[in-house]
């Protein structure tokens, strides 16, 4: 439940009430009039009303120019409302708060180059050290998977500048991550591959099932309110780790489990923002008016397409990577055992001659 609250001329308060009834909001009352001439009004919404309410409220104020709308959280009501049946709206937060909350991920700022340059550090350090538990500290300080899920978003609501803005912020916290892990790979190059750097530069169909997972689960923990969630999933399908061993694999000229290292983030980008427009679709997030709905339509056909066209192409590398590597490792187990075995004297062609009395 929310708090909204609408201030506006005094000639709009019929209209403003009158959709506060229509849409079933569970209390509201009047502040006093403005010298400005603008009268407050504040009412109680349940979940499944709060969509349809602030669209017509913002179609009925489109034309004034002094009209502001609030959405302010409740922590708690009483006397307690009645309890209802579960909400049939398909979205538990109305499109701007969910704007609100993911657009931020999308902006370029100083914290956000602090974070990434920051947990960069950290993500290679623990892979050098082979120390679980700071990648995963750097998993959860990373800021990268916020500009994915907001450049979905973009798609969805056909927002041209949150498109580019996510891109943008994308695509440097992205090239800062691999030119610190890169300096950190030439000044600090491990003494050997170990697990963490090594789990990290192969990828196989079980790891795609596991991305697009997570990204729906990303995008479901923030269109249903509990963004407490994304802390695992960040964990889940972090995008950091397998961007700092490509760049330290590349600062030791390591080029194919670089070229793994790479394929495993191509899977992660491609999986997280694929599955977050997904879920954006089937929870029914789109724009207000009709205009914006025919640009979000036309951005949203071009944008899936193009990201499963990308994961069908990932699919086809990796099972042919993971069928020629199969080939070879075969071929190593028959070499070792046909060597182990002619030790053993089991498939030789002629008999071990006896060494001569010492």
């Amino acid at each position: 439940m929310k708090l909204i609250e609408v201030i506006a001329d005094s000639d709009y308060i019929a209209t403003i009430t009158g959709a506060a009834e229509h849409h079933g909001a569970l209390d509201y009352w009047l502040g006093p009039l403005n010298e400005d001439g603008r009268q407050a009004c504040r009412m109680l919404v349940p979940p499944d009303s709060r969509q349809p309410l602030l669209d017509e409220l913002q179609e009925a104020l489109s034309n004034s120019e002094n009209a502001r709308i609030v959405v302010h959280p409740i922590e708690v009501t009483l006397p307690r409302p009645e309890q209802e049946e579960a909400p049939k709206e398909k979205l538990s937060t109305t499109r701007e708060e969910l704007y609100n909350d993911i657009e931020k991920g999308a902006r370029l700022d100083l914290n956000f180059i602090a974070l990434a340059l920051l947990s960069t550090l950290v993500a290679a350090i623990g892979l050098l050290e082979n120390n679980t538990a700071v990648v995963i500290g750097a998993m959860v300080i990373a800021p990268l998977l916020g500009p994915n899920i907001a450049f979905a978003l973009g798609t969805a609501l056909g927002d041209t500048r949150l498109m580019w803005s996510a891109l943008k912020t994308n695509l440097t916290g992205m090239f800062m991550a691999l030119l610190v892990s890169i300096l950190m790979g030439l000044l600090w190059p491990p003494s050997e591959i170990n697990s963490e750097l090594l789990s990290r530069t192969d990828v196989g169909l079980d790891g795609i099932v596991l991305a697009l997972a997570s990204g729906a689960a990303a995008v479901l923990s923030l269109t249903t309110g509990l963004s407490s969630v994304l802390v695992g999933v960040m964990v889940a399908v972090a995008l950091l780790p397998p961007t700092a061993t490509m760049g330290i694999m590349i600062g030791i000229g390591n080029w194919p489990l670089a070229a793994g290292a790479a394929l495993l983030l191509a899977v992660n980008i491609v999986c997280v923002n694929l599955a977050a427009k997904l879920v954006l679709l089937i929870k029914g997030v789109k724009p207000r008016t009709w205009l914006e709905i025919q640009r979000a339509r036309q951005s949203m056909t071009a944008y899936t397409g193009v990201w499963i066209v990308t994961l069908i192409l990932l699919i086809l590398i990796i099972t042919l990577r993971n069928n020629i590597g199969s080939g070879e490792s075969l071929f190593l187990r028959k070499l070792v055992l046909g060597i182990q075995a002619q030790a053993s004297g089991k498939y030789l062609t002629r008999p071990f001659m006896p060494t001569a009395p010492r």
